[in-house]
């Protein structure tokens, strides 16, 4: 599957070259496009579009896509928007507002999908203008809303958006699925996109066994963008000159709990006490060396981006960053204070239970099996066991959603605007986690607290710009954050990409941040394959 080359071992470029991808897929791919679905594999952007799209890399004004301009009433209930007019599905059906308003119909009776908490009311006020009503102020629900991807109303009024897996799907956006393989899919352009052909006519999407073979691939010249690991990335160029590497600091890397006994969630990760433990017996230094080659930066247990967001942090919280070094005094202040004891074996025990967890990850992930096992290392010598359990994707990603795991390694992503805020309604609000052996939501901690969930309904009837409003809420977010400890902070991830600046140009760089630059970021790499141009 490591195509892409001419057969003199260059790049092959010029018009019809083919961008090929790598995602960090491990496992073959099942099909899936559905855009509401944790579990889709593609079409986020590329075939299905939002009304706006929102460049989570730097401030900056929404890029008009499906809709062309949009605006809130005065005090914040009402949000209107214009559509682009003579947009047409793939299918050859028309565009208008009455898919918009399927949409989120669907959305609103679906909670399982819906991830942004929607829960305004749409109405199309004719083909190219609809209304969202909302029975309180909801400015922060703005850019989640206009972020969501749009689906065709003549198709999805009898499609079950929790279930079908849409195996040949319909857009607006600039590519269509040409086909499908478990090993491969490639997308081709849609001649009838609204804002002409891209210049890019072929993209395939690679499922490899991990990431070293996504660095082989890197190596031999066969892939041209992955967003992820290789060895000595910072000399990318100079050992790979036809290729670039470029770093972003946004995901904040985790040790996600299944944190609720009431939840059905069972180990010892449910004791707060047990994660603040791990928490304190990270050294994070040593971490950043060995797993992540230096690429990642200080993460705070506010999840606070930092520095960028540390405005936000309340004063209450004690350290505005982890310690990059191990407390291992801390540690075992806490666990001897919360009745755990040291058993022969060096392990802690608390009434016959020895506190030893196992850590999901994606078979291939090679950072974060390297991670784990080197904070497996640290916190045995803290007296907690720490083990990893490879799986596919698929698997992975199925354990995740019902909650039958202690830990997961992951990241937790930022929203479509720099605010705090979103990440905290992403995975902290109780709205969106769900019992053991249901599909949860962007929580899939299972957190679940009365006054963290009161204190976002109330930040999302304030205005984003009106700081001294909402920091007392952020203050009440923060000081049960960092006490219960849901989501275990690691470090904030360097997201780098390397990609071939030989067969393509228009690659974003500190001059033009147009968009998020990570192949798996859907909606931002969607506008990088609009923006690239086939090297002459």
């Amino acid at each position: 599957m490591l195509t892409g080359c001419s057969d003199n071992g260059k790049p092959a470029a010029g018009s019809d070259a083919t961008l090929v991808a790598y995602t960090g897929q491990a496992g073959d791919y099942q099909i899936n496009f559905n855009p509401f679905s944790p579990s889709r594999i593609g079409g986020l952007g590329t075939i299905y579009e939002p009304l706006f799209f929102f460049n989570k890399a730097k401030v900056s004004d929404p890029v008009p896509l499906l809709g062309t301009q949009q605006a809130w009433n005065a005090d914040g209930t009402v949000l209107s928007v214009t559509l682009r007019d003579k947009v047409m599905w793939s299918d050859g059906q028309p565009f208008t507002a009455r898919d918009v308003v399927l949409t989120f119909d669907l959305l609103k009776a679906n909670p399982a999908i819906n991830n942004i908490g929607y829960d305004g009311t749409a109405a199309a006020v004719d083909d190219t203008h609809v209304t969202f009503t909302f029975k309180t102020p909801a400015y922060v629900k703005g850019p989640d809303l206009l972020g969501t991807p749009i689906v065709p109303e003549h198709l999805w009024k009898t499609i079950d958006p929790t279930k079908d897996v849409v195996e040949k799907p319909v857009g607006t956006g600039a590519y269509l699925l040409k086909d499908f393989k478990p090993q491969a899919f490639t997308y081709s352009p849609n001649p009838g996109y609204w804002g002409g052909q891209p210049k890019i006519k072929t993209i395939r999407f690679l499922a490899l066994s991990g990431n070293q073979a996504g660095a082989d691939g890197i190596a031999a010249g066969t892939i041209d963008w992955q967003t992820g690991p290789i060895p000595d990335m910072q000399n990318t160029h100079k050992r790979f000159p036809n290729y670039d590497a470029y770093t972003q600091y946004q995901n904040q890397m985790v040790l996600a709990t299944c944190s609720s006994a009431a939840m059905g969630c069972a180990g010892p990760q449910t004791d707060p006490d047990v994660r603040h433990a791990i928490y304190s017996a990270i050294n994070r230094t040593q971490l950043n060396k060995l797993a992540f080659q230096d690429t990642a930066g200080p993460i705070s247990p506010a999840f606070t981006l930092t520095p960028s967001q540390d405005k936000f942090v309340s004063p209450t919280v004690q350290d505005k960053t982890a310690s990059m070094n191990a407390q291992p005094d801390q540690t075992a202040r806490i666990l001897e204070k919360a009745g755990w004891a040291k058993g022969t074996d060096g392990i802690y025990a608390k009434g016959g239970q020895r506190l030893s967890l196992t850590v999901e990850v994606v078979t291939g992930w090679t950072d974060y099996i390297t991670a784990i096992d080197t904070m497996a290392a640290q916190l045995k010598t803290a007296g907690i066991e720490l083990r990893a359990a490879q799986s596919s994707w698929n698997e992975w990603t199925q354990k995740k959603g019902s909650g039958k795991f202690q830990l997961v390694i992951d990241s937790l992503g930022q929203g479509p605007a720099p605010d705090p805020y979103y990440l905290y309604t992403y995975f902290f609000d109780s709205g969106s986690g769900a019992k053991v052996g249901e599909n949860a939501g962007n929580n899939f901690s299972r957190y679940a607290n009365p006054q963290v969930d009161a204190a976002l309904d109330k930040l999302a009837t304030l205005p984003l710009d009106d700081q001294a409003a909402r920091q007392s809420y952020f203050d009440t977010i923060q000081q049960a954050v960092t006490r219960d400890m849901p989501y275990i902070p690691v470090m904030t991830g360097g997201t780098t990409s390397v990609w071939n600046t030989a067969k393509f140009t228009g690659w974003p760089s500190d001059n033009d941040l147009y968009a998020f630059p990570a192949v798996w970021s859907a909606m931002d790499a969607a506008e990088v394959f609009k923006r690239l141009t086939p090297a002459s």
